[in-house]
């Protein structure tokens, strides 16, 4: 019976390994070492990844894998590449697809399309052009911007939503008028066919025209175009000052009525009136959930945000597009009216000004501008300070051709930090990739697109011990992949795609500030994606393995 029992070894030796019964497996990149954080939340754990044709192959102490590159993860955690929810690389990463202050970050995958997406552009918008160098790139499809970028090459992965905007402006172009029924059918045409060509799902951006222009009922019926496919509505919502409570419930509405899931996009409490109120919004959406609604949120570790200096301008006056913006401007009884509607506000309007209790220290040029990096009361007294300083705003937006980035510190942290620390919250930058040389170091931007994700773990993890690690880690992986349908991302797990981040959980941190924002993290000496090596020693290795992601759909879908 020994004899048959070693024959049989012997046989089973020679049929796995050939002639050479101790011949060890093979792998392209053998991780080992690492103190493995694998997305899901559980305690981390010791064990070896072993990654093959970009797919995490075997996962184990002390693999026998004869690999091609070792690294030696010692004393570092091993983690998922993280996922950006909420991203605006739409372009620049179609102008630089090295990505680098996302990959440097730990992002392996960049969710896109908050709003306005990069397609479709059919009807009355123009179909969208972009000159790189002396060439000119168009697209009008999401299957066209998808192949634009996977030929362009880039370091990250990618997926994106359908914006609103952008469909609104495909059947409206720049009119405030009310849609008709046939326009309304051709905007649910035109959803249906993103999510067909593999959008995630539907998001707005209802705080600024034309997404403004929806009322709840046409957000309904435009989300549940999306529902078949297995889609969400992720929302920009429409008040996140004075209005921040019927805005929340306005956006668990849609996602009840439409049947789809919900995430609230960077969500915070944006005017001072209403500060210290975070556990309310909780509340609703804890409710809300109690009931079987499936929504959720995200947030950027910052307590200021960036958007333009011209949302300071009052919704109507927009309507039309930039041009008739500017002459509005230059039309005296229109521009008495903003000037007017700037200081006391108007209904169901949230107004940047009054957020932060009209305090012009508050607003920090982030553009590719004169006065970038400086705050509007050091600009109103370059400028030679004028006493009317809302008139000086005015003429300065109309001398930039309608607009300047800016930032605004309108939110606090005791509001970021309790919202951040829910179940159902996870992290997104609200950023773009930029870089610290070459044609994506311009303006003075927002720090979060250097930062926001080291942040989370040398700050909210390290120093306050906000969060664990491993949550931490969930909220910028696993979290936000179930959330938008990636199905093999988010995870260390057998035959997952093999996007990994390797970073020192004791020096791990951002560096970049509101000042001098042009400034990558530490502690991140090692990021995979799709199997290939691109950040090594914290240097990139100019890998450009990412490519555009589909939402995989449901095989009934219409």
């Amino acid at each position: 019976m020994r004899l048959f029992s070693l024959a049989l070894f012997c046989l089973f030796s020679y049929s796995v390994y050939g002639t050479d019964k101790y011949a060890a497996p093979t792998c392209d990149i053998l991780v080992q070492n690492g103190r493995v954080v694998d997305g899901s939340g559980n305690p981390w754990f010791y064990a070896d990844i072993a990654i093959e044709d970009g797919k995490i192959s075997a996962i184990g102490k002390r693999l026998p894998h004869i690999a091609v590159v070792k690294i030696d993860a010692t004393g570092l955690i091993v983690s998922p590449g993280f996922i950006d929810i909420h991203s605006h690389s739409d372009i620049n990463i179609l102008k630089d697809g090295l990505a680098q202050s996302k990959i440097r970050q730990g992002v392996t995958t960049e969710i896109l399309g908050e709003g306005g997406s990069a397609a479709p552009s059919t009807g009355v918008r123009a179909p969208r052009s972009l000159q790189i160098d002396e060439k000119i790139y168009r697209w009008s499809t999401f299957t066209e911007y998808f192949a634009l970028v996977d030929k362009r090459t880039i370091s990250v992965n990618v997926a994106s939503y359908v914006g609103l905007s952008t469909i609104w402006e495909c059947v409206m172009g720049n009119s405030f008028a009310r849609p008709n029924e046939t326009q309304f059918s051709e905007m649910e045409r035109l959803i249906k066919i993103a999510m067909q060509q593999g959008a995630l799902g539907l998001s707005s951006q209802v705080m600024m025209p034309p997404g403004s222009l929806a009322t709840t009922n046409d957000l309904v019926r435009l989300a549940t175009v999306v529902a078949p496919f297995g889609g969400l509505y992720s929302t920009h919502i429409r008040n996140e000052g004075l209005g921040v409570f019927a805005s929340v419930k306005e956006a668990i509405a849609v996602g009840e009525q439409a049947g789809i899931p919900v995430d609230i996009i960077h969500i915070k409490i944006a005017d001072e009136s209403n500060w210290g109120r975070m556990n309310e919004v909780v509340q609703l959406i804890e409710a809300a959930r109690l009931r079987g609604v499936d929504v959720q949120a995200n947030v950027y570790p910052y307590t200021r945000g960036n958007n333009n200096l011209i949302s300071i301008i009052p919704p109507w006056a927009h309507e039309g597009g930039t041009k008739r913006l500017l002459e509005r401007l230059a039309t005296p009884a229109d521009r008495k009216q903003i000037h007017h509607d700037i200081i006391n506000g108007t209904d169901d309007w949230y107004n940047h000004y009054t957020a932060v209790g009209g305090d012009w220290s508050r607003m920090l040029i982030s553009g590719n501008h004169q006065f970038r990096g400086l705050t509007m009361d050091r600009v109103f007294m370059l400028r030679g300070n004028p006493t009317d300083k809302v008139n000086d705003l005015l003429s300065l937006l109309q001398e930039n051709g309608g607009g300047i980035s800016t930032v605004y510190a309108h939110h606090t942290e005791k509001d970021m930090n309790y919202v951040l620390q829910q179940s159902w919250c996870s992290v997104g930058s609200d950023g773009s990739a930029y870089a610290i040389d070459g044609p994506l170091r311009v303006g003075n931007p927002h720090p979060r697109n250097f930062g926001t994700f080291p942040r989370v773990l040398g700050k909210y993890v390290r120093q306050q011990k906000l969060l664990s690690l491993e949550d931490a880690v969930r909220k910028m992986t696993s979290l936000n992949a179930n959330k938008v349908g990636l199905r093999d991302r988010g995870t260390i797990k057998i035959g997952f795609a093999a996007d990994v981040v390797i970073f020192d959980a004791k020096a791990v941190i951002d560096r970049s500030t509101y000042t001098a924002p042009f400034a990558y993290p530490v502690g991140i000496p090692y990021v995979i994606v799709n199997g290939e090596l691109t950040i090594e020693n914290g240097k990139h290795t100019g890998a450009r393995a990412g490519t555009s992601l589909r939402k995989i759909t449901p095989l009934n879908t219409p």
